[in-house]
């Protein structure tokens, strides 16, 4: 025997949620199936507190089975089944545990592990009376749900009608329970007095309850309270046709129902308007049982295909959105450094000639001002001393102030290039500081040796040159004041002119010592001076070698560092992109495969949907 079609899609359902690792999905389809599978059709009876849902089923069965009343409420699920007399057990159990709210109108009939009761025995159930059954249910928590049989004939062709606790606007215990009952419900009747039209929140209950149940009814009581109900029913099938909700509308009197079945009064029973809704029963449900499996069946397996294809659409989402974020941004960042090293690579070496030009001009305009300012103290120093005294003293201070100069002149020259590195670091190699350490770049401080000064030769003034300049100085005092002393008739020589001849070769001999002294003190200055231009340049010479010297090792040492850095981020950029090269086709493997899922899973929820239509099916309208 060939099976229904709408078996074969459940399969498929059940199939698809093992595929995806949803054995909880699997789970639920498989517990369901078997139900739908079953002989039974469970028709479960919702509504808010005080909307006559139990009245109705009293009035459906012709006889008080459920406890009503104001001050009573129903707390357990009571199932009520054909029995070939009247039976009442009560089954002991905690309340089936329910999923919180926000994870979808679908949570309830999909999400967590299958419920399956445990077998009970009849020494775990406890007898009771029918009249009394769910009133005495209702003051037990230890009672998971009522069971009820029944010898009618409404029931007998497997029809099984469940009571349930009223709903409200908070999720309370009470409605939880009753929400427990729609994942095995084949139909569902919606409660509610026609007292005034279908508030916002029954609204919200009906949209919920289709979409777990695809066949609802509204059941509209307490007809016998308001003469004009009709009209209220009107507006309400137009009000649930307007908000696209494919449901059946009947209005009931309960009260008259009961009456007329004391009374066995046909037209008050007609009055009642139940003879419509059990014909609803009997023959548009019980009489298209497979149309019934075929639309829960199809609304179970699209909502499992829906389920399933959630998380595969996030998952096609993001790998349509690209790769690893953080790999894109390296390679990206070491894009930009390439770019980056290529612009700097003229300026670096501008800036570096330009630093070069200007270091090189101040060390020799300060090596310029230190010698001339030591030529000036040695100037104003043989302005009053003696080279031939104080030669040896002039020549250690000169060797020392040039020997300091070199070293202030050769000290400023590399911390200017340390400097300079730094700066040619910072626009080069930002994140690699040990790259341009100085000890690998500068050389030591060229050398501050000071040659050998000779000193000038200074001739002595002898005992016979002085004898020698103060005769010839002599001579001329001696003549001159002897000729005046003959005119007094004195001899030439004579005292006055013997004694003016020693006092102008005295004077001829303090005039050449001290003529004698300015040619020293020139001469010494002349030898400072030439010393000094000297060392000035032999010292700016090897200056300006170890400025060439830095020049060219701080230029090779940058090119190399920017050519280890241009290799060493090409090799991790092509390192990054072959990730993400790698990644690209990985994604787009993924993607197809995806992709390949979702449609399978598409075409599964659009045959599912052929199944369950959302409108009012043929053969089951009133």
């Amino acid at each position: 025997m060939k099976a229904s079609p709408w078996l074969d899609v459940l399969d498929e359902a059940i199939r698809s949620c093992a595929a995806h690792d949803r054995t909880d999905l699997a789970g639920r389809l498989r517990a369901r199936r078997a139900e739908l599978a079953g002989p039974k059709v469970r028709v479960v009876v919702l509504g808010a507190r005080g909307q006559g849902k139990s009245q109705l089923l009293n009035g459906l069965l012709g006889a008080a089975v459920c406890a009503v009343g104001d001050d009573v409420t129903t707390t357990v699920p009571t199932v009520i089944e054909y029995a070939t007399g009247p039976v009442a057990a009560l089954v002991p159990g905690s309340p089936v545990p329910l999923v919180e709210a926000g994870r979808g109108a679908d949570s309830l009939v999909l999400e967590g592990p299958a419920h399956s009761a445990p077998a009970l025995t009849s020494a775990d159930r406890t007898s009771v009376s029918v009249e009394s059954a769910t009133a005495v249910a209702n003051g037990r928590p230890d009672v998971a749900r009522v069971e009820i049989g029944l010898p009618r004939a409404l029931l007998e062709t497997g029809l099984t009608l469940v009571d349930t606790p009223p709903y409200g606007s908070e999720p309370d215990e009470h409605a939880r329970a009753a929400l427990a009952t729609l994942p095995s419900a084949d139909a569902v009747l919606l409660t509610t007095d026609v007292t005034r039209e279908l508030a916002p929140g029954e609204l919200d209950v009906l949209e919920r309850v289709l979409a777990w149940c695809p066949t609802v009814a509204v059941v509209l009581t307490k007809t016998d309270l308001v003469p004009g109900w009709q009209r209220v029913a009107e507006r309400t099938r137009a009000r649930l046709q307007q908000q696209g909700l494919p449901v059946t509308v009947f209005g009931v009197s309960s009260a008259l129902r009961l009456i007329a079945a004391r009374k066995n009064d046909a037209e008050l029973n007609t009055e009642s308007g139940f003879p419509a809704l059990v014909s609803y029963l009997h023959h548009e449900l019980m009489g298209n049982v497979d149309v019934l499996r075929r639309r829960c069946a199809g609304l179970l397996a699209g909502l499992a295909a829906e389920r399933i294809m959630g998380p595969l659409r996030e998952r096609l989402r993001e790998l349509q959105q690209g790769g690893d974020s953080e790999l894109s941004a390296r390679y990206r960042a070491a894009s930009k450094q390439l770019e980056r090293l290529q612009r700097e690579a003229s300026r670096w070496q501008t800036m570096l000639s330009d630093e070069v030009a200007d270091l090189t001009a101040d060390l020799d305009y300060d090596l310029r001002d230190r010698t001339r300012r030591i030529l000036r103290e040695a100037d104003e120093y043989f302005e009053v001393a003696d080279p031939a005294k104080d030669w040896t003293a002039f020549e250690d201070w000169l060797r020392e102030n040039l020997t300091a100069a070199a070293e202030a002149n050769s000290r400023w020259l590399l911390d200017r290039f340390e400097w300079i590195t730094r700066k040619l670091a910072n626009v080069i190699a930002v994140h690699r500081p040990d790259a341009f350490a100085p000890e690998d770049v500068l050389p030591a401080r060229p050398t501050d040796e000071i040659a050998e000064l000779r000193g000038p030769n200074f001739e002595k003034f002898s005992i016979g040159q002085k004898l020698f300049v103060g005769m010839r100085g002599s001579y001329s005092g001696l003549l001159m004041f002897g000729l005046a002393t003959t005119l007094a008739g004195m001899d030439l020589i004579n005292p006055i002119s013997i004694g003016a001849g020693v006092a102008f070769g005295a004077k001829s001999v303090f005039e050449e010592r001290g003529t004698r002294l300015k040619r020293r003190q020139s001469a010494a200055r002349s030898a400072a001076h030439r010393y000094v231009d000297d060392f000035f340049l032999a010292y700016g010479k090897e200056s300006k070698d170890t400025v060439r010297l830095i020049h060219r090792e701080l230029r090779d040492r940058c090119t190399t560092v920017a050519q280890e850095l241009r290799t060493e981020i090409s090799e991790a950029a092509a390192r990054v992109k072959q990730v993400i090269d790698a990644e690209a086709a990985e994604r787009g493997t993924a993607m197809r495969d995806v992709a390949r899922r979702i449609d399978e899973l598409e075409l599964l929820r659009r045959r599912a949907e052929a199944l369950a239509p959302r409108s009012v099916p043929r053969g089951l309208t009133a």
